[in-house]
């Protein structure tokens, strides 16, 4: 049985490694006034940040459409038996179930549909982990059923520098976000049954981000492997001095670094980081 892996444009995997990965995508949108980007194709992340800072409203977002789907599954159905299709939290968009309409709209190929319940590069990891397994022959049962297996230790921490986004985009009241920003409040935040909720408010940037890398810290194990990705919103060398950080205290721990992209970055901000790790054997 030949499988094919799809992700959506927020696993953040680069293009070179998709397409090295024999890894498709469908592309999420992120809309400025009246003109529409897919992200990942037709808008950079560096772009977006600055398109951002020029436009004095908040850029919109939606889910990529069922025709947009169902056109690349029947494309695939022309050279693979099957596919498996794994997208960002089924809480925070209708990615996931626009997938699972379109899979039963489209006939010769079987379509399996991977709620992550996370995003960013942690939904790229299931993306590249069922890659590797679908060239190796598995069967895509075999292949969720190790995805399932990987959300088990799956954890993801992000903080939001920036708390005007969460509240024009209705994660926060005015008057929280109002105080908040006047105590620098940091919210740090992570899913919870497939949706983003606050895990606690911490007083400042720098505090913040050691709390997530204490509980980084807390959660590895000597005996075990594990992969890890520093998220950043225009950050990057912030990024890669969190990364070397970890690198220098964890010789179990394989490193990398990735963005938000425009579509969740539309609702962190720029300057928010993430943390997100597994265990991988």
């Amino acid at each position: 049985m030949k499988t094919a892996i799809i992700t959506d444009s927020t696993a953040y995997i680069p293009k070179h490694v998709r397409q090295l990965k024999d890894i498709h995508m469908v592309p999420l949108n992120v809309v400025f006034g009246h003109e529409s980007y897919q992200e990942e194709v037709d808008i950079s992340v560096d772009d977006f940040y600055d398109m951002v800072k020029e436009n004095a409203d908040l850029p919109k977002t939606s889910q990529p459409s069922i025709g947009l789907m169902t056109e690349k599954l029947s494309e695939l159905a022309k050279d693979f038996d099957a596919v498996v299709s794994i997208h960002l939290s089924s809480g925070i968009s209708g990615t996931y179930q626009g997938m699972v309409t379109a899979g039963n709209m489209v006939e010769d190929i079987d379509v399996y549909v991977f709620d992550s319940e996370v995003s960013c590069f942690m939904q790229g990891y299931y993306a590249l982990e069922a890659a590797q397994l679908a060239g190796e022959g598995m069967f895509p049962e075999q292949i969720i059923s190790r995805l399932n297996e990987m959300k088990q230790s799956m954890q993801a921490y992000f903080m939001a520098d920036d708390l005007s986004h969460l509240q024009r985009g209705g994660r926060l009241n005015g008057a929280q976000a109002f105080v908040g920003s006047l105590l620098q409040v940091k919210p740090v935040l992570h899913f919870e049954d497939t949706k983003i909720v606050p895990f606690e408010k911490i007083r400042t940037r720098k505090k913040a981000l050691k709390r997530i890398l204490t509980l980084f810290e807390e959660s590895i194990s000597a005996e075990g492997h594990y992969k890890a990705s520093v998220i950043h919103a225009n950050r990057s060398s912030e990024a890669e001095q969190i990364k070397a950080a970890i690198e220098t205290e964890f010789t179990n721990v394989e490193v990398t670094v990735s963005y938000f992209g425009p579509v969740i970055g539309t609702h962190l901000g720029e300057g928010a980081m993430g943390l997100g790790w597994y265990r991988d054997s």
